[in-house]
């Protein structure tokens, strides 16, 4: 078995994360009583409200908390990965994985990153929109010609027939309208608070550079497959570089996986809540076995079967 752990992003989040796994694993409980992000983490995941849990400043340092102490557990339960990767915010969890951030740095970093990815939306009348069933080049067409009308961009390469745009609503909006005439099987806008992954992201991936100046990057113990590539690093890449690009182009996700599968990943682990990673693996690289944990019970069950057991 060569493994891989895959970390959800933004917009898995729910009220109530890790709740038994705080009531049943001490060191996960030890983890989000010592969380610092300049709020109550536990408070925010247990309790939300949902809409207050869904503001970009309060999800990312959440989601990370939460990631971070399943893959404690792992690592105690003699589960190592050979690789790992992450969905936009996940990316900052995969790093934490290979040992790149230690828990205090990386919970500063990612409330840093949401506060300033809220900063750089304000005043914005954005839009995102799921586009089904239209390959990259033809909405890459769509995009290039609505961008008349303001900046849109393919934001998310998710997995094969399912592609995400994000920009200026007017010409999200517009674009959306070309890809149908392109042959799209459906367009569906989404909500969303910012025009993240796309140019409008730069003062944020500004802010992050100068915050990067300023902490220590532990040694890779693994390799990370990094979004803005869908591989891992190559010659002359840095991770800082590599992070402030991330906050600001596109989430080759789909790439990441074909990457991962040519490389000899067999198993991917989802850690967060829901399946939405797996399900883009499947329809990727269905050879792939996957398993997901976002609760006390699947984390039993996925670990007893990683290492062969029965229950």
């Amino acid at each position: 078995m060569k493994l891989a752990i895959v970390y959800a992003g933004q917009g898995s989040q729910k009220v109530g994360m890790g709740r038994d796994f705080y009531e049943q694993y001490p060191s996960f409980r030890a983890l989000l009583d010592g969380a610092d992000a300049g709020f109550d983490v536990k408070e925010m995941c247990f309790e939300g409200p949902e809409e207050r849990l869904s503001q970009t400043r309060y999800t990312q340092p959440c989601m990370v908390a939460f990631a971070m102490g399943v893959t404690d557990l792992l690592f105690e339960a003699g589960i190592r990965p050979q690789a790992a990767a992450g969905l936009s915010l996940g990316e900052y969890s995969a790093l934490y994985c290979a040992g790149v951030f230690d828990k205090e740095t990386v919970l500063q970093t990612v409330a840093l990153r949401g506060r300033a990815m809220e900063e750089a939306a304000k005043g914005l009348e954005c839009g995102m929109t799921a586009v089904l069933g239209l390959d990259r080049e033809k909405l890459q067409q769509a995009c290039q010609e609505a961008s008349q009308l303001g900046t849109v961009q393919i934001c998310n390469y998710n997995c094969p027939g399912q592609l995400v745009i994000s920009g200026e609503k007017a010409a999200v909006d517009k674009a959306g309208e070309l890809a149908r005439e392109l042959g799209a099987k459906r367009c569906m806008p989404l909500k969303v608070s910012g025009p993240f992954h796309t140019g409008l992201m730069k003062p944020a991936g500004d802010v992050l550079a100068e915050h990067f100046t300023k902490i220590c990057f532990g040694k890779m113990s693994l390799p990370v497959y990094f979004n803005c590539k869908g591989a891992p690093m190559g010659e002359g890449d840095t991770i800082p570089a590599l992070l402030e690009r991330q906050v600001q182009s596109s989430v080759y996700w789909e790439d990441t996986i074909r990457a991962m599968e040519a490389d000899g990943i067999d198993t991917i682990v989802e850690i967060g809540p829901g399946k939405t990673l797996s399900s883009f693996v499947k329809k990727t690289a269905p050879s792939i076995k996957t398993y997901n944990i976002d609760t006390a019970e699947n984390f039993v069950k996925v670990t007893a079967a990683l290492k062969g057991e029965a229950l």
